[in-house]
């Protein structure tokens, strides 16, 4: 099952994914999808390094569909996270 990362960007706490050149972004379509253990570890890492930076905090690992070309979170809350709230998603043009 694949997985990504995600997080909260320091300065202004906007819900940022970890791609595969290893930078922070909010678009979750952008995000690495990580398939082992070895990489994951390896994500896990760097991401902390980014932390001890002060980049980004609260990493976590999120597993993923992917559909129609696009991340999916299997998570509820994130998919909150990455799509916005779930109330009048019919005004949203990202909406799932």
């Amino acid at each position: 099952m694949p997985e990504i990362l995600t997080a909260n960007r320091l300065y202004d706490g906007d819900v940022v994914y970890r791609t595969v050149a290893g930078d922070w972004v909010a678009d979750v379509d952008a995000a690495e999808l990580i398939e082992t253990a070895d990489r994951l570890a390896a994500a896990e890492a760097a991401a902390q390094a980014d932390v001890k930076a002060s980049k980004i905090l609260d990493v976590v690992t999120v597993p993923v569909d992917v559909k129609d070309g696009h991340i999916v979170p299997k998570r509820l809350r994130e998919r909150i996270r990455a799509f916005g709230p779930t109330v009048k998603s019919d005004h949203r043009s990202n909406a799932i």
